[in-house]
């Protein structure tokens, strides 16, 4: 039996819509980041101890560096000429950043630590190194470092999930860690005054929280977390060419 042929104008629908669902898709494409420097207060204990500067530079077609330097200023941290510098390598890939290299560096007048992490994608083989000989360990698609997991979940947030779970590269594993938004709240940085989406790691007894404001910055205004000694950024400055 010949299956009969659609009428032109039922075509003609079907293709319409095809060509819609097409560009709605197309126009969802996350679009990759811009380009920024943005500049932190650091706080301890309500005390400011530095300042952060953070910078996004694209170094080639779908790849950028985001490099995290901070500086001990004032207290204890001035003393001992307290350093952090971080610097990632990530290749925009599938609409959300996937680390490449990882570079942490933290130097004073007493102690020195520094850490190296490559991804070979080829491979899906994770390369992490301190000095004391390497750790290897498979990746995962969509992984991201320490260092950049702030911007992944502020362009999470600007393509509007609310709960987002991020693949993160440690020491010895890939890290599913979660995060959700829990509310809006107004709060003053001395960038200015907000109306933030705060978001929490709900994954771990480790306190984290992030204050974003996804229409404006990728990166939070504010950021509390444990990890790396009870640190409080807040957003100074944000700039973007």
């Amino acid at each position: 039996m010949t299956r009969a042929r659609p009428h032109v104008s039922t075509r003609f629908a079907r293709t319409a819509l095809a060509a819609l669902a097409l560009a709605a898709g197309t126009a969802a494409a996350a679009t990759a980041p811009r380009p920024f420097t943005a500049t932190y207060q650091v706080q301890q204990d309500g005390q400011t101890i530095g300042k952060a500067t953070v910078t996004l530079t694209a170094v080639g077609k779908d790849e950028y560096t985001y490099r995290n330097r901070s500086r001990g200023t004032s207290g204890l941290a001035a003393l001992i000429g307290a350093n952090t510098d971080e610097t990632t390598r990530f290749r925009w890939h599938d609409d959300a950043p996937e680390t490449v290299t990882y570079d942490y560096a933290m130097d004073s007048s007493f102690k020195r630590k520094h850490r190296h992490l490559q991804v070979d994608w080829a491979s899906h083989q994770v390369t992490v190194d301190e000095g004391k000989g390497p750790i290897h360990y498979a990746g995962t698609a969509g992984m991201v470092d320490r260092n950049t997991l702030p911007l992944a979940l502020g362009l999470a947030l600007r393509d509007g999930d609310r709960q987002v779970v991020l693949p993160v590269g440690v020491k010895q594993r890939v890290e599913k860690q979660q995060y959700a938004v829990q509310a809006t709240e107004r709060l003053a940085v001395p960038a200015g005054e907000f109306s933030a989406e705060r978001v929490t790691r709900t994954d771990t007894d480790k306190p984290f929280d992030a204050w974003y404001v996804p229409a404006k910055f990728p990166v939070p205004v504010k950021l509390a977390q444990a990890d790396g000694g009870n640190l409080t950024l807040l957003l100074e400055s944000f700039h973007s060419p």
